[in-house]
C-alpha cells in the first residue's frame, strides 16, 4: 500500500460518522433478578475437576503410545536414509513438548479446584463456628442484663 493511498484510507474514516454500539444486558427480564450472574455448584465444579484428571489419566497413556511409535518410526526411517526420519523426530519432540503442557494445564486445573473445594469447605467451618461463638456471646451477654 502507498503512503497516499493510506492517507486517503485516513481522511475516508475521519469523514465517517463515529457510530458506537453498547452490546447490553436488557434493563428488565422480570423474574427473580438473578439473571445475567454465573451460579456455579459444587457439583459443576467437580465435574470440571474429574473431567480433567480424566483428561489427564487418558492422554498421558494415548499420548505416550503415540510418542513412543513415531520415535521407532523416526528412528527407523533416519536408519535407512530418508530424510522424512529426522523431521519426524522433529515432530515428536514438539508432540511431546504440546503434550507435557496439556498435562500440566489438566493437573493444574484438576489440583486447583480441589484445593478451592477444600480451602471453602475450611472457611465455611470457620464462619459458621465464628457465627455460632458470637451467637452464644450474644446470648450470655443478654442473660447477664437480664434480657
Amino acid at each position: 500500500m502507498a503512503w497516499d493511498e493510506w492517507e486517503q484510507l485516513k481522511s475516508a474514516a475521519a469523514e465517517q460518522p463515529t457510530r458506537i454500539q453498547l452490546n447490553q444486558y436488557p434493563a428488565d427480564q422480570g423474574g427473580d433478578g438473578t439473571q445475567g450472574d454465573l451460579v456455579v455448584g459444587h457439583q459443576d465444579l467437580e465435574a470440571v475437576g474429574k473431567a480433567a484428571h480424566d483428561l489427564f489419566e487418558d492422554f498421558t497413556t494415548y499420548s505416550g503410545h503415540a510418542r513412543v511409535a513415531s520415535a521407532a518410526a523416526a528412528g527407523g526411517l533416519k536408519s535407512e536414509g530418508f530424510a522424512v526420519g529426522s523431521a519426524l523426530d522433529h515432530v515428536t519432540e514438539r508432540w511431546s513438548e504440546q503434550s507435557k503442557t496439556l498435562l500440566d494445564a489438566c493437573a493444574h486445573i484438576s489440583n486447583h479446584l480441589r484445593f478451592t473445594k477444600n480451602q471453602h469447605a475450611g472457611d465455611d467451618g470457620y464462619i459458621s463456628g465464628t457465627v455460632s461463638s458470637i451467637a452464644l456471646l450474644d446470648e450470655g451477654f443478654d442473660d447477664r442484663k437480664g434480657h
